[in-house]
């Protein structure tokens, strides 16, 4: 199940993560499993595609840098239009997430629906 729950999510981790500034690939993945304290662990049959994507979407570019310890790696960061689309993705999440604990009775906030 947690993977049907990721599926359409995963650009907005990748961009949230890229807020902090630049990272390679792997970094990326380890800062996702770090931040959600190991509940989503990624492989890269599931990173590698959806950062091509972000890319040719113009929300992230990719350069190559210098490693000293091995060969250099693809550095990717956001670009204004990936912040812009950060906010949006993160508004409709928000959004939804709310409904969904209202929905399942997990809410804080008490509903005050009008009856007509």
């Amino acid at each position: 199940m947690q993977r049907e729950l990721l599926k359409g999510n995963v650009p907005a981790l990748i961009l949230a993560v890229l807020q902090g500034g630049g990272l390679h690939g792997y970094a990326i993945a380890r800062e996702i499993e770090r931040r959600s304290g190991g509940i989503l662990e990624w492989k890269e049959g599931t990173l590698y595609p959806a950062l091509h994507a972000l890319e040719k979407d113009g929300l992230i570019v990719a350069q190559w840098e210098p490693n000293e310890r091995g060969p250099s790696r693809k550095v990717y960061a956001l670009t204004p239009a990936g912040e812009a689309d950060l906010k949006r993705r993160s508004a409709v999440w928000s959004q939804f997430s709310r409904a969904v604990s209202d929905v399942l009775g997990l809410s804080s906030r008490e509903n005050h629906h009008e009856t007509r």
